[in-house]
């Protein structure tokens, strides 16, 4: 089991760093449906995951290179803790079947935007 769990970080993170997105949008839907979590453990596992690792070496990989407006970032990340705190808070007493259906969507309209429009 061990193995599996390094092997969806390894995934996830390979994704994440190649694609730029945040690794819940893969580590999420491959633990409810690989790893058998509720919407809410996966959610909570995923944010666990991801903290160090993505500031530690993906975000000094894109610093290096130039890709990080660090003035944005500091703006955007203001706001993000706020809104993590908030939307941490609001989604506990969100049954895990409306969670699971709302994700999905939400990742659905998100993929159709970035391939179809500009």
């Amino acid at each position: 089991m061990v193995l599996s769990y390094v092997l969806l970080g390894l995934l996830a993170g390979t994704l994440s760093g190649a694609f730029g997105v945040g690794g819940g949008v893969i580590m999420v839907p491959l633990l409810v449906l690989w790893f058998g979590l509720t919407q809410h453990q996966a959610q909570g596992t995923a944010l666990a995951v991801m903290l160090a690792p993505v500031f530690i070496l993906a975000v000094t990989r894109y610093y290096a290179a130039g890709n990080v407006n660090v003035q944005m970032a500091i703006f955007i990340a203001c706001g993000f803790v706020v809104g993590a705190l908030l939307g941490a808070h609001l989604i506990q007493g969100v049954p895990d079947a409306t969670l699971k259906r709302a994700f999905g969507v939400f990742l659905i309209l998100i993929g159709v935007k970035m391939a179809f429009l500009k």
